[in-house]
Order: structure tokens, then C-alpha cells, then sequence
């Protein structure tokens, strides 16, 4: 019986004993695997960056003069022009317009008045070829009696008088009669209608619309042959030598833009990054909604390429980019990634590493860009810390560097 009881007693030390390394066992200090990191120095270039869009500096856009009937315009987009030369598009004369009754009736009228005025004058001029003729005669038999002196001077004066004054009223009975057949011509003219069957005119007083400079055609606004009112744009043209790049940047980024500063230009389709340089950062904001249904007041800021010609001439007019202003460049300071920082009340903190223990550190940042910070203060150069904290790296923590693959 005894045995028995001293059995038991011994089993359940034995399950107690077991059970105290157990929980000893579980509240070991473990060791956290962690990514770590040196302090080193390293350039930090502080930018802004943006979705952009090409477009040609100055683009013409070329209107109808007059009121007329626009030619099918036959060139195409990306169709090369040149300054005063290519005809982009030409305007001929508008046909004439329907005539309601009353003006209908008016004008024929005016025809059949013009037609007998016309009939009138040219009696006149008939009546006054005769007493021309007559006049002739008179002043020929005048100068045979004149030599016989059948007649006196005056006499023959006055024949030659009368002649002349006669071939004066047939010259103005002439005119006369080319006045009453162009009025005619032109009371004819009234009656026109757009109905009435005309053969076309090779050659018309047309207006002929040129390229105001040298480079390519952007758009055709108006491509179908039809009548245009004056004033009605036809064609965008524009140098694509004259490209530049507007960035829609956020009010507080585009404060701290100056006109000189670097841009590099990606994303855009070529091999390699572009060069460019702020040429100028507009004076006024304007409201736009995000994407996220946000209100941000955003200003243009516009990009010259300094790159070659040939390195992005496929690039047209109305391309996006994406765009990085280089605000300021720092050389050979010692940063830290900004996934390695946290918060700390006011301050900023980070995790160092000394002999594999975690401690926490108060640092003080200087510049910062979107992935590294400037370190003034708190860690120094070779100063291990953990790059990517988490809820197991605390104060105290023992900590070692994780493999990788």
C-alpha cells in the first residue's frame, strides 16, 4: 500500500517537473530573424514626380477667311507643310441662294425693264449713227462750195461743228447702250439659282489657305467639302521640333519649383530616360478632381527636352510621360531608408542593432525624398538597425539577420 502511494507520488512530481520547463521553456527569451542594415553613406537626390503630357509649344490653328465653299481638304494628319507654300485648304465662292416669290417676280421684272432700256439705247445710238452720217455729208458738200466760195467761212465752221458734236452724242449713245446691257446682264444675274445646272470652273477666284509655318498637320477639324461661315477653324499645324512636356503638379511641390531645374523624363515608350529642364512654373493654380473624387489645386509646369532631337522624335503632340523634378541633389551623406522609421510622439525613432539587442533611438532627419531620409543625428556611420520593424522587434528584443534566398 505504501508503494503504491510513494508510485503516485512520484508520477505526478515527475508530470509537474515536466510541466514548469514547459512553461520556463516557453517564456525563453527567443531570437527574432530580422532584416538588418548599416548606416553608410550614399546621394540623395530629393525630386518630384508626375504624370505629364507632351505638347508643341505653339500649334496654328487655320480658320476660313470668308464665308465660301470649302474644297474637300485633301491632306492628312502628319502630312509635312511648309511656310507659304502648301496649299492646306481652298475656299471657292458660295453658289447663289433660292429666291422666295416675291423677289423672283421682282427680278424678272427687272429683266425685261433692262431688256427694253437696252432696246432704247440702242435706237439712240442708231438715230445718231444717222444724223452723223449726215452731218458727214453736210460738211463735205461745205467744203467744195468753200472752194468756189459758193459759201462763207462760218458756214463751214458750223458744218464742222455739227459733225463733231453728232460724233460726240454717238459716242455717248454708245456708252449708253453698254451700260443698258450690263445692267441687263446683271438683272439676269438675280435670277440665278442653285438649282440651274452648272458646269464646274477649273480655274475660279479661289482662296487658297497656306501653312503659316513649316512642320506637320495635328488635326483636320473640317475634312468634307461643304460651305463654311467665316471664321470656322479647319486645321491644327504645328513644328513637333517645338515639343514640351505640361506637369500638372500639386500647389505645395510646384512652391518649391524653379525654372533651370533638372527633369528626367520616363515611361515614355523609348529605351532610355530623357533629359529636360523647367522652363517655366505658371503663376496661377486651378482646382481639379482626383481620381479619388478629391478637390487639389494643381499648377502647370512646363518641361523643355535638352535631349537630341533624334532621341524622342516618335513622341507627338498630346503623349503622356511621366516626369521627375530634381529639386535638390545631396552628395555623399549618410541616409536612411524610410521603411526602417517610425513615429515617436513628436519625433522620429528607429530600431538599432548593438550586439544583437534591439534599442530603440531618437534620430534627427534632415532632407528626405519618397524612399530615403538625410541622418544628422541619433546613429553613426557602419551602426547597424532593423530595416523593416515589426511587432517583435521591440526594446531589448534579441534580433539576428534574417537569410536570404
Amino acid at each position: 500500500m505504501m508503494n503504491k502511494r510513494h508510485s503516485r507520488i512520484v508520477l505526478w512530481l515527475a508530470i509537474a517537473l515536466v510541466l514548469l520547463l514547459a512553461i520556463g521553456y516557453s517564456f525563453r527569451p527567443t531570437t527574432v530573424l530580422t532584416d538588418i542594415q548599416q548606416v553608410s553613406k550614399n546621394d540623395l537626390v530629393i525630386s518630384v514626380t508626375e504624370e505629364g503630357r507632351t505638347r508643341i509649344h505653339d500649334t496654328y490653328v487655320l480658320s476660313a477667311p470668308v464665308t465660301g465653299n470649302l474644297r474637300r481638304i485633301e491632306s492628312e494628319v502628319g502630312d509635312e507643310v511648309t511656310l507659304s507654300d502648301t496649299v492646306v485648304a481652298i475656299i471657292e465662292p458660295i453658289d447663289p441662294a433660292f429666291l422666295d416669290p416675291r423677289t423672283e417676280a421682282q427680278a424678272k421684272a427687272d429683266v425685261e425693264a433692262t431688256a427694253s432700256s437696252q432696246t432704247l439705247a440702242q435706237a439712240q445710238v442708231e438715230q445718231v449713227e444717222a444724223e452723223l452720217e449726215f452731218a458727214l455729208t453736210e460738211l463735205n458738200r461745205m467744203r467744195e462750195l468753200r472752194v468756189n466760195n459758193s459759201v462763207s467761212q462760218r458756214e463751214l465752221d458750223t458744218a464742222e461743228r455739227v459733225y463733231k458734236t453728232t460724233r460726240a452724242e454717238l459716242a455717248t449713245a454708245q456708252a449708253a447702250l453698254q451700260m443698258r446691257v450690263f445692267e441687263h446682264e446683271r438683272a439676269k444675274a438675280q435670277l440665278m439659282s442653285p438649282a440651274a445646272d452648272q458646269a464646274p470652273v477649273p480655274e475660279c477666284d479661289c482662296i487658297n489657305i497656306t501653312s503659316p509655318v513649316d512642320g506637320k498637320v495635328l488635326t483636320i477639324l473640317n475634312k468634307s467639302e461643304g460651305v463654311v461661315q467665316a471664321g470656322t477653324p479647319l486645321v491644327e499645324i504645328g513644328n513637333p521640333r517645338q515639343l514640351e512636356i505640361v506637369v500638372e503638379l500639386l500647389s505645395f511641390d510646384a512652391v518649391n519649383v524653379e525654372i533651370g531645374q533638372r527633369a528626367i523624363i520616363s515611361n515614355w515608350g523609348g529605351q532610355s530616360d530623357l533629359e529636360g529642364v523647367v522652363s517655366h512654373v505658371e503663376p496661377i493654380g486651378f482646382k481639379k478632381i482626383s481620381a479619388l473624387g478629391i478637390e487639389e489645386q494643381r499648377v502647370n509646369v512646363i518641361i523643355d527636352f535638352t535631349s537630341d532631337y533624334e532621341q524622342h522624335a516618335r513622341l507627338g503632340h498630346g503623349y503622356q510621360v511621366d516626369v521627375t523634378i530634381v529639386l535638390n541633389e545631396i552628395k555623399d551623406v549618410l541616409t536612411l531608408p524610410i521603411s526602417a522609421l517610425f513615429r515617436e510622439n513628436q519625433d522620429w525613432a528607429i530600431y538599432a542593432v548593438v550586439d544583437g539587442e534591439v534599442e530603440k533611438r531618437i534620430v534627427e532627419l534632415g532632407q528626405r525624398n519618397n524612399f530615403h531620409a538625410e541622418l544628422l543625428s541619433g546613429l553613426e556611420q557602419d551602426e547597424s538597425f532593423i530595416l523593416h520593424p515589426n511587432d517583435q522587434t521591440v526594446d531589448g528584443a534579441k534580433v539576428k539577420q534574417r537569410e536570404t534566398l
